[in-house]
């Protein structure tokens, strides 16, 4: 095997409006290394820095696994403030997957584990195959434990009983119990899945790029504070060419066409 191998790679493609991002180290379920996060971290600054881009969808490499954790062996000789550290650097990965300005869709064949957890909750949307496990069971494995952001990203979008539950209890949920909560959608059989993703990629494509922007900046804005004042985003929206383009075409009864300004 290649060092290339051993340390797996973060593929990226765009085609058709959509950044394809896939986690590329199947032999070992496509657990990260610090290469594939920093890989991870370039294609989302390559779809930041591109206006064609609309969508970006994340995905395993091998149909076994979307992410399996951190490589273990990186955790070697670790201490305490290894640990701050560690947990720091991966927020910041986490973070910016969910600052980056197109919706983003995980798609989950096998296992989402640990770290791969992380990054598929902070995608906006989830498609999983039958079976597919998601969940952190460090409690009863590496005896380690999430940041406050990690925990507070993932009590949001699960729940606080369903979060207790994968971490004390150390469960792994199936996409099929996840999917009545919202979480996700889980398809029918593992051959509609690509089709399930198309589909998906066209719907937001079609709808308003500044409406999806907003929306997302004020939901994670939200998320942090309660309180939190909207009128910049509500005033970017309203005084887009896209609200204006979006009344002309509802009065006229065709679609609008979205510029994304």
């Amino acid at each position: 095997m290649s060092a290339s191998e051993r340390q797996g790679e973060v593929r990226y493609r765009a085609e058709g409006g959509v950044a394809h991002l896939t986690f590329d180290r199947p032999a070992a379920r496509n657990a990260m290394t610090w290469r594939m996060y920093e890989e991870l971290a370039d294609g989302l600054a390559r779809i930041e820095a591109d206006p064609a881009i609309r969508v970006a969808v994340l995905r395993g490499a091998g149909g076994r696994a979307f992410v399996a954790g951190t490589d273990i062996e990186q955790f070697v000789g670790f201490s305490g403030e290894d640990g701050v550290a560690y947990e720091i650097r991966i927020d910041s990965y986490v973070a910016a997957l969910e600052r980056v300005r197109v919706p983003t869709i995980a798609v989950v064949e096998g296992l989402a584990v640990g770290g791969g957890l992380a990054i598929a909750n902070a995608c906006d949307l989830r498609v999983a195959t039958p079976g597919a496990r998601f969940g952190a069971p460090i409690a009863r494995t590496l005896g380690n434990c999430l940041s406050p952001a990690n925990l507070r990203r993932l009590t949001a979008t699960l729940g606080l009983s369903t979060v207790k539950r994968m971490l004390l209890l150390a469960d792994m949920p199936t996409a099929e119990s996840l999917e009545p909560l919202g979480y996700l959608v889980a398809i029918e059989s593992p051959e509609t899945l690509d089709a399930c993703v198309v589909q998906i990629c066209q719907r937001l494509i079609s709808h308003a790029p500044v409406t999806m922007r907003v929306t997302r900046e004020m939901l994670a804005a939200l998320a942090l504070d309660p309180d939190a004042d909207g009128s910049a985003g509500i005033r970017t929206c309203y005084g887009s060419l896209d609200f204006a383009e979006g009344v002309r075409a509802f009065l006229d009864k065709r679609p609008a066409a979205w510029s994304g300004a």
